[in-house]
Parts: structure tokens; C-alpha cells; sequence
């Protein structure tokens, strides 16, 4: 039975690991002389398509996925006359106004990446052009409402305006002399949810990882000794990544996150407790997995202005998502610790799980269309699966209650255990493949 269960999860989370990333735009800013240039770095096969990449974090959700997976197999000059012919219908897509006056842009750079792995996003260049009319002071941008999220950035001025836009939302008026940088309260606010959404729902080595530790030990000291040693790790990398003092290649951080995972999954199966070395391992892990965070900021920058709040902002972001994992976890399992210490009744472990079971599976079936993806990035059974597996697994640890150690004997091994092979499947796959 532990290995029906063992298999439905990592089917489960193996589905997340074949994830398309979907990112967020970038688009540089810049006047000069009256003439308007905005640089675009974006997905342009889910452009094309006409995917709807509002809250959409992997393109697997979509229905037009396999539309999308092909064009990212298009030698770049086909691609550029793919978007060549709708270059005016992209144009007219993008909105910007010169004090309240609509600015015709004309798409006139069109630079896709070349063809390297299709799984993964290609990032495709964008030029647009557009003469401003006289006198103009200020400047605002409307990204497409289905074209996902735009982190805007002005170029060549003193207090440069950076927003993180969200689709069919207009940018804050922006002053074409500069000075409309964020202020240092508004940064640190703006990027807590850039952070937390790197987590939930799109940091999913991540959120294994915590996981491994939360399934090593149901008592409280080991599980903050961890997150302590964790957090101090990925919050010292994660500051000099973003300074730009440490760089390392993602693919060697991007395999030795994956054993990471590995390695916590393996310790909970051999060890029933905190040994004295573990935080300190798990620090070491945190250094990989702050350099992965510092990829991220690296992808669209940061405010130079207010570079310390806004990375103060993105870490407890990063803390929140990781704190809510916990908690989830935490909240799935109470009865079934509850009933292991013989402070809750059988009774109340069977209905509680037997309706999670049920539940879960039922609307993994339910929802797999695609509106639940587009809310959570996700096709359904991908979250919920798993979470219907966990609660079979507490299930049978109420039922098992008589033996020593049910809860770690049922669901802890079991559930690190497909943990486990879900990082030893990420590692073979950012090495080999």
C-alpha cells in the first residue's frame, strides 16, 4: 500500500517538475530626443498562440501548451517571421500615452534566442519605437492584460522608475526626467509578493526542500534549529548574488539544489531525530538555494535606488511562502499526530482523512480543466493529487495507531521518500538531459 501511495505522489510532483516556466516580461525604457524606445524581453510563442498568461505559472496549464512547445523548436529566423506578420496587432496590443495622448509604437527589432532546450522558455527581443509629441512630460504604460506580468524599467535618467506590472493595469505616471523611483517603503512592499510568489506557486524545489524538513521531526525545536540555519543561508547569498559578488552558473546551483532534496528525503529515512550536523548541512544547502533566489532577482533587477529595501522585501516574501508550506503541512497532519500521541480520538482521524482523501481526488478530477490552472499555474492534479496521497497515508497511520511510531512509521518515510525521488529525478535530468 505504501508504494501505491509512494507512486501517486511522485507522479504527482513529477508532472511540476516538467515544468515551462512562464516569466516575467521585461521591458527597458528609454527617451531620448523625442523618440521613445521600449526593448522588450518576453515568451513570444505563448504571444503568438494567443495563450492567456494572467496567473499562469507554467505553460503546461494551458490549453495551447503543445502549440507553444512547437514553435520553441522554430529556428529563430522563423520564428522572427512568425511574429513579423502580426507585428501590427502586437503593436496595437501595447498601450502607451504621452500626457493622456495615445503614442503609436511601430515594432521594428525582432530578435528571438536560438533553439536550445524546448522545455524550457526562449527568450525572444522585442523593439519598439514610437516619436513622442512635443512638450511631453510623462509617460504611461499599459501592458496586455493577457500578456502575464511586465517588470518595466526606465533607462538613462537620474531616479529611474522600475514597476512590476500587473497585465491590462496602467503604470503609475512616469516622468521622462526621472525622479519617479520608488520610494524605500514602496519597494520593500512591492516585492513581497514577487518573493512569496517565487514559492508558492512556482519555487517547487524549494518548497520540496522545506518539506524534507518538516517531515524529520514532528517536535518544534528541530524544525526552527532548520529554518533558522536555512534562512540565515539563503538570506547571505541571496544579498551577494543580487550584488553581484558571488555568481555561479545554474547549472551547477540548479543540480545541487536538486541534491539537496535528496539529501534531506534520505536523512528523514535513516534518522528518527536532529543530529548535531544537520543544521549545519542544511546551512550549506541554503547558500545553493539563496544563489537560486538571487537568479531570479538577476532576471529582472532590482530599483538601484532602493536596491536594499526591495531585497529585504523579496526575502520575507521568500519567508512567508516558505512559513505557509509549513503550516499547510502542518495543518494537513495534526490529527494524525494527534491521534499517534492519543490525544485525539480514531474516530476523528478516520472521518477527517476520509473525507481529504476523498475530497482531493474528487477535485483533482473535477478541476482539471483549465481554469484552475490558469488561477495556480498548475494543472489541479499536480496540487492536489499529492495532498490526497499525504491524507491516505495519515489515514493509515490512524488505522495503524497501535504501532510504535505510526505517524514517522506511515507518513513521514513514505512522504520523504517520494521526496526523495523527485530531486533524485531532478538531478539526472539538469545533469543528463
Amino acid at each position: 500500500m505504501r508504494f501505491v501511495l509512494l507512486c501517486l505522489a511522485v507522479l504527482g510532483w513529477s508532472a511540476a517538475a516538467q515544468a515551462h516556466e512562464v516569466r516575467p516580461a521585461i521591458a527597458d525604457l528609454e527617451v531620448t530626443g523625442g523618440r521613445l524606445s521600449l526593448e522588450v524581453t518576453l515568451n513570444a510563442e505563448a504571444l503568438l498562440v494567443g495563450a492567456d498568461l494572467e496567473g499562469v505559472a507554467d505553460t503546461d496549464a494551458l490549453e495551447a501548451s503543445d502549440e507553444i512547445d512547437a514553435l520553441r523548436k522554430l529556428p529563430p529566423e522563423d520564428l522572427a517571421a512568425r511574429l513579423d506578420a502580426d507585428a501590427a496587432a502586437i503593436s496595437d496590443a501595447l498601450s502607451v500615452t504621452a500626457n493622456g495622448t495615445p503614442v503609436g509604437l511601430a515594432l521594428d527589432r525582432i530578435a528571438p534566442g536560438p533553439v536550445d532546450d524546448p522545455s524550457l522558455p526562449r527568450d525572444t527581443q522585442l523593439g519598439f519605437t514610437a516619436e513622442l509629441p512635443p512638450g511631453a512630460s510623462e509617460l504611461v504604460v499599459t501592458w496586455p492584460a493577457n500578456w502575464g506580468m511586465l517588470v518595466l524599467r526606465q533607462q538613462g535618467v537620474d531616479e529611474p522608475y522600475t514597476g512590476y506590472l500587473e497585465g491590462g493595469v496602467p503604470s503609475e505616471p512616469i516622468a521622462l526626467e526621472g525622479g519617479g523611483e520608488m520610494s524605500a517603503g514602496r519597494a520593500f512592499l512591492a516585492y513581497i509578493p514577487v518573493g512569496f510568489e517565487h514559492i508558492v506557486p512556482m519555487g517547487l524545489d524549494h518548497i520540496l526542500f522545506v518539506l524534507g524538513l518538516f517531515f524529520l521531526s514532528t517536535r518544534l525545536g528541530p524544525l526552527l534549529w532548520q529554518i533558522s540555519a536555512f534562512t540565515a543561508a539563503h538570506t547571505v547569498t541571496l544579498a551577494l548574488g543580487a550584488l553581484g559578488i558571488v555568481s555561479i552558473p545554474g547549472a551547477i546551483v540548479e543540480p545541487l539544489i536538486a541534491a539537496s532534496i535528496v539529501f534531506v528525503a534520505v536523512e528523514n529515512i535513516v534518522s528518527d531525530g536532529l543530529s548535531r550536523w544537520r543544521p549545519v548541512v542544511v546551512f550549506l544547502f541554503g547558500l545553493l538555494h539563496g544563489l537560486g533566489f538571487a537568479a531570479v532577482l538577476g532576471e529582472f533587477g532590482l530599483p538601484s535606488g532602493q536596491f536594499i529595501p526591495a531585497l529585504l522585501g523579496f526575502n520575507i516574501g521568500v519567508e512567508i511562502g516558505q512559513l505557509s508550506v509549513i503550516a499547510a503541512a502542518f495543518a494537513l497532519v495534526y490529527v494524525a499526530l494527534g491521534v499517534d500521541a492519543l490525544e485525539i480520538s480514531e474516530r476523528t482521524g478516520y472521518a477527517t482523512y476520509g473525507v481529504l482523501t476523498l475530497s482531493f481526488t474528487a477535485l483533482a478530477l473535477l478541476l482539471g480543466g483549465t481554469g484552475f490552472a490558469a488561477a495556480m499555474g498548475a494543472p489541479a492534479p499536480v496540487f492536489l493529487l499529492p495532498l490526497a496521497g499525504l491524507s491516505l497515508l495519515c489515514l493509515i497511520s490512524v488505522a495503524r495507531r497501535d504501532v510504535l511510531n505510526a505517524y514517522r512509521a506511515y507518513v513521514a518515510i513514505p512522504a520523504s521518500a517520494a521526496i526523495g525521488l523527485v530531486g533524485l529525478w531532478w538531478v539526472i535530468e539538469r545533469v543528463f538531459l
